[in-house]
């Protein structure tokens, strides 16, 4: 989904937090991440 890869994209460059997507969107860009092996924050999980 577009969008989803958008909000990713902002999260990772730090224009966005998690907080700031819609809720609609979030569960699928926090699975986006998760699957790059990164946290809600866009920075690499421990």
């Amino acid at each position: 989904m577009a969008l989803v890869d958008l909000y990713v994209c902002l999260i990772i460059n730090g224009r966005r937090t998690f907080d700031q997507v819609p809720t609609t969107l979030q569960p699928a860009v926090q699975a986006e991440l998760e699957a790059l092996g990164l946290g809600t924050d866009g920075q690499p999980l421990s």
